[in-house]
């Protein structure tokens, strides 16, 4: 590779002719049997042609030297969830062709293998085949006929990775262009088909679970009838996420301060940030970031109260009872407690999980024949516009006003979901 070290056109066509009599010199002094040693292979001799330069291609990179670089980069912001990923996808990668293979001998053929690896790889493959490599491990899930293995979106995420290292390596100047560009395979199940809203009847067998009716307490004792009724994160969460729809983690990491009284409003401020005692607060997307107003079925229950005696008592943390995970999330364990919830409270369906609640919500906003961008606004989704400027133009004015939103939560409703046993019970949150 060598530059020019002009911007002019035309100065460069003739600085090229000179680059390319150098180079057919150098080729008919190497086929005479001049030693490599005596020639400018690398440039042109600087005395005839100072006004050119060169330049020598970046030490070659291994594929593992090249995904560790990819996760250091000072340039990009990851959570330890979607490191994590990189990692495993280090792992698999490594295990197929070796951590040493050169970066620039990844061609397209070799990123299909990798596709139809992941394929067959079956899931937790380190734990159920300690032994066998990635590529091994998927041989044999193939063979056998495993059902276990990753989903087309499981297998689709590993190669959107893959080829993010790869537009990074392309654009260090290590390979050339991006082989796996592009390179997915079919998923046959809709995006809106993967998860489902939850039943009226699902619903009702949910909020009628001895946890919210009376249990022994909230911790182990949740789905065994007792006197005990605790108000605190497992209670609350799901009527937020139901009423206000909040994602998981969004109403997991709350923190005390997050709620604000906006002209007469209690809203809840959903962010993400550092705070002093580090950065434990994420969203799923830049237009995640919103103010909603609490519902007001939510206040008829006593969400308020709660809210103030934790401030009373000086919490930081809204739901301070909830565990965080390794990888920074607190929604991680609460996921794998309402999986139990639902099994014990009865209420367990083929795709429905703690993110049918969000579908609920939207299906609600839908009955309620909620403008479209109120709707938006109020759930945090991007608009999906593409090129019709809809992302750019959220980026002006101050969004909607409190009350518009609270005027449209208001219309949020479940008929078919009784929730009376709930209201008007004055009940300690500890």
């Amino acid at each position: 590779m060598r530059s020019l070290s002009t911007g002019s056109r035309s100065e460069a066509r003739r600085l090229a002719r000179l680059v390319g009599g150098e180079f057919e010199r150098t080729l008919r002094e190497i086929e005479a049997g001049s030693p490599l040693s005596d020639l400018d292979v690398i440039g042109p001799r600087p005395k005839a042609h100072s006004a050119i330069t060169s330049v020598q291609r970046p030490k070659e990179k291994s594929i593992s030297e090249a995904i560790a670089l990819f996760r250091s980069d000072p340039a990009k912001s990851r959570t330890l969830k979607t490191d994590a990923h990189y990692g495993n996808l280090a792992e698999v990668v490594g295990g197929l062709w070796g951590p040493s293979r050169p970066i620039s001998s990844i061609d397209r053929e070799a990123c299909r293998e990798l596709l139809e690896t992941l394929r067959w790889l079956p899931t937790n493959p380190a734990k159920r085949f300690p032994r066998l490599s990635p590529l091994q491990a998927a041989r044999m899930a193939e063979e056998r006929g495993l059902t276990s293995v990753l989903s087309p979106a499981s297998v689709n995420g590993y190669m959107t990775k893959f080829s993010a290292v790869l537009n990074f390596a392309t654009n260090e100047g290590w390979i050339d262009r991006n082989p796996a560009r592009g390179l997915q395979v079919i998923d046959p199940v809709r995006k809106r088909d993967k998860r489902l809203p939850f039943s009226p009847d699902q619903l009702q067998l949910i909020f009628n679970a001895p946890l919210y009716t009376g249990c022994q307490d909230d911790w182990h004792g949740y789905a065994v009838p007792g006197p005990a009724r605790p108000r605190r994160g497992r209670f609350w969460i799901p009527l937020i996420a139901l009423f206000s729809g909040l994602r998981l983690n969004e109403a997991c990491q709350l923190d005390v301060a997050d709620l604000h009284l906006i002209d007469g409003v209690d809203c809840f401020y959903v962010t993400a940030g550092a705070t002093e005692i580090g950065n434990d607060k994420r969203l799923k997307t830049a237009s995640s970031e919103r103010f909603v107003p609490v519902h007001p079925m939510l206040i008829e229950i006593g969400f308020m109260e709660f809210v103030s005696r934790r401030r009373e008592a000086g919490d930081r943390k809204l739901f301070a009872d909830l565990q965080r995970s390794s990888t920074g999330y607190y929604s991680d364990p609460f996921s794998k407690w309402f999986r139990r919830f639902l099994e014990r409270a009865g209420a367990a369906r083929p795709k429905t999980c703690f993110h049918s609640f969000r579908h609920c919500y939207r299906d609600a906003l839908r009955e309620a024949r909620i403008e479209h961008e109120v709707a938006l606004a109020l759930g945090g989704w991007s608009s999906g516009n593409g090129g019709d400027g809809g992302d750019v133009a959220a980026n002006y004015g101050r969004g909607y006003r409190a009350q518009t939103l609270l005027s449209a939560i208001e219309k949020v409703a479940y008929p078919r979901l009784d929730l009376s046993h709930l209201i008007g019970l004055d009940v300690a949150d500890r």
